[in-house]
């Protein structure tokens, strides 16, 4: 690991440095060289994470794709991966909206907006009025406290940012998280993204998880 006021690639020492939002534990000055240096950093990314940082990756679940087609996918959750999965769907979905159709709330960051707020409480909303997406013990204060968890600037699930897919991937350590949140995001606005339906692809998935798909058969579809 390389000094906090370092960047881990070109080495250049900076105040402004960005962590790695996986482990927190690595600086860069750009993305350009937090990209050049994953092939030496994700060898130890995230393996000294302690459970204070655990709500910075999703909680594991078996078989995600088919509590997806259940929708149950939120449910048995923690908490705070809960209130993070929810951020991290609407922020992908409107990065998904803006460069498949162009498409920008005034109320979201890609607009201008300060901060996305307003944007993921109308989100919120609609998850709310879809019968069982939601844990059950959701209220509106838990709609409040999931708002205000989001509204940390240095945080991974900050509403002041955008997120791409390259970060899901990497926040994540799995390339097929994207999907999810797209399918989810689907279950909550009623379309896919671009307008184009999930289901198929979620038949498939379900098709590899239940070991009727080959993994290989699907690296290049996600």
């Amino acid at each position: 690991m390389n000094l906090p006021n370092s960047c881990g690639s070109c080495h250049i020492s900076k105040e402004d440095l960005k962590k790695c939002a996986r482990c927190k534990s690595e600086f860069y000055c750009s993305r350009e060289c937090q990209k050049a240096h994953w092939k030496v950093h994700k060898k130890v990314c995230g393996k000294s994470t302690s459970s204070s940082n655990s709500s910075t990756s999703a909680d594991a679940l078996d078989k995600p794709f088919h509590r997806l087609d259940a929708e149950t996918w939120l449910q048995n959750r923690s908490e705070a991966n809960t209130f993070q999965l929810l951020i991290d769907t609407y922020r992908f979905r409107a990065q998904d909206d803006y460069k498949l159709e162009n498409k920008i709330d005034a109320d979201n960051v890609l607009g201008g907006a300060k901060d996305s707020s307003k944007g993921f409480r109308r989100f919120l909303g609609l998850a709310a009025a879809k019968p069982h997406l939601l844990p059950a013990w959701w209220t509106s204060e838990k709609e409040q406290e999931c708002v205000d968890f989001g509204m940390d600037a240095q945080k991974w699930q900050s509403l002041y940012k955008s997120i791409s897919k390259e970060e899901i991937i990497e926040h994540y350590g799995d390339a097929y998280m994207p999907m999810q949140l797209r399918m989810f995001g689907e279950q909550v606005y009623g379309t896919g993204p671009g307008g184009q339906p999930g289901a198929m692809m979620r038949q498939m998935m379900m098709g590899k998880e239940a070991g009727n798909i080959p993994y290989s058969s699907l690296l290049s579809m996600h």
